[in-house]
Formats: C-alpha cells, structure tokens, sequence
C-alpha cells in the first residue's frame, strides 16, 4: 500500500471515493469546497498496488478559543468498503500526523468513533478542556497532541472552517 500526498489528478477520483462512502454527498461537497478555498492543509492518499485511490484523508484549519494556533482538524477519512480492515485508516491516519507535525502542526481533532480513533493515539478532547461547537456526544470529540506541549494552557470552543456549516447535524 502507498500513501502519497494528493496531486490534481486524484481529486475527482477522492471526489467519488467520498460520493460512493457517504450517505450523502455532503463529504464530497465539503472537501472540494474547502480544496477550492484554501482550507486544506494535507490531502493523502492510499493507493493499492495497481494505482487505484482506495482511501483518503483531510486535514483543515481549526480555530481554538477564536484563535489560529496552527491546530487542524482531520475530516473526512475514507476507505473504499472492499479495503476496509486492512489498517489503512490507521495508517493514513499515522502518515498524516508524522507530516503535520514535520510541518509544524502541533495538534489535531477529530470527530468520530471514540474506540477507532483511540487506537491512532486521540484522546477525549473534554479531558483538555476543549469542546466541540456542535452538540456531539463528549467521547465523539477527540484531540491528538503532536508537538508537546501545544495542548497545555489552550482550553475552550474548537471550531472548524465554515465550510463545515454546510454538513447535515
């Protein structure tokens, strides 16, 4: 399996990764949304042994308490269903912190299954001090330290770009 970061060529195949994987096309809609307005830090990719795009992940700007800290928040993650538990999430997931963190990134959230995302090393974000600006179950909310000790002294409202307004609650 290769990971590699996203080129031009991969994006209207992550494009119908994300419509085929969702039960909506709200995914799709808002990762080109944020593509087209400059709110994407890291795209990658996993590729099978023949080229194909089997699994995508994103990782966007976040702010903390109103203020940019450089913190970013992983959405979406996908692997095509025929691939999934191979560790390719995990592995996406693994490659995207090792990058944003070479990158200066020192922290990352995330919204999602608590047991999933426990395994790549997040931790309930409500243990920091930190809360998620849409009603989400409190173990739903996750954070990830990259870059000690970017978490200590940083509690309140975390907030994703606007583009995230647009998905269904």
């Amino acid at each position: 399996m290769l990971i590699r970061t996203e080129v031009p060529a991969d994006i209207l195949t992550i494009d119908a990764l994300l419509r085929h994987s969702f039960d909506t096309e709200a995914e799709a809609d808002l990762v080109m949304t944020l593509r087209e307005n400059g709110h994407m830090t890291l795209s990658l990719v996993a590729c099978n042994e023949a080229g194909e795009v089997v699994g995508h992940i994103f990782f966007s700007p976040v702010t903390v308490g109103g203020q940019d800290l450089g913190w970013q928040g992983l959405a979406p993650l996908v692997v095509k269903a025929e691939y999934r538990g191979q560790g390719i999430g995990q592995t996406l997931m693994r490659e995207g912190a090792e990058i944003l963190a070479e990158l200066g990134y020192p922290v990352v959230v995330v919204l999602g299954d608590h047991s999933y995302y426990r395994k790549a090393g997040y931790v309930t974000a409500a243990e920091h001090g930190l809360r998620c600006s849409w009603p989400v179950p409190e173990e739903a909310f996750m954070v990830q330290e990259l870059l000690p000790p970017a978490l200590s002294g940083h509690q309140g409202l975390v907030e994703y770009s606007a583009p995230f307004s647009v998905l269904p609650a």
